[in-house]
């Protein structure tokens, strides 16, 4: 794990608010030199703290309007049939998310279609003709509370 200092925990909470932001406002922003910033920042993407860079997309303006977590319960668990499993969850493009779970259910997915119908196709075509699916159950997501990409650095000490 990266030794994160109090200044590298503002810079990654800055980003998270705007990854577009340029290093001379970043640098402002935590009151570094343009240079030491931009050093840090690439010490963080070198050392994998920044994993990467993305537009956060609006579901709704692209079409995808229906959002549903599905928990999922596999026959076996052995690891040939939980690798083929999660090469196929893997090659679904509708799962945003998949988490191994503990408890009565083995996974769950953060899915989204555009509507019933398509995740009517993608559970019939799909998820229950997978190799190993023994159950499956379904929540729909009537109103999104919260949502934030960003992850809770507060917590993080330094």
């Amino acid at each position: 794990m990266t030794s994160l200092d109090r200044t590298d925990l503002r810079l990654l909470a800055e980003l998270q608010r705007d990854g577009r932001v340029t290093n001379a406002e970043l640098a402002e922003r935590v009151s570094l030199s343009p240079s030491a910033c931009l050093r840090r920042v690439q010490r963080l993407e070198a050392e994998g703290v920044i994993a990467g860079y993305a537009a956060q997309v609006d579901p709704q303006a692209v079409g995808l309007g229906l959002q549903a977590f599905v928990r999922v319960q596999l026959a076996k668990h052995e690891a040939a049939a939980i690798e083929r499993f999660v090469g196929q969850v893997n090659a679904w493009e509708e799962v945003v998310a998949c988490h191994a779970l503990t408890g009565d259910m083995d996974y769950l997915m953060h899915v989204y279609v555009a509507d019933l119908e398509h995740f009517s196709r993608f559970l019939l075509d799909r998820l229950l003709t997978a190799a190993g699916v023994a159950d499956v159950n379904s929540s729909f997501v009537l109103r999104t509370v919260k949502r934030s990409p960003s992850l809770p650095l507060g917590q993080v000490g330094a």
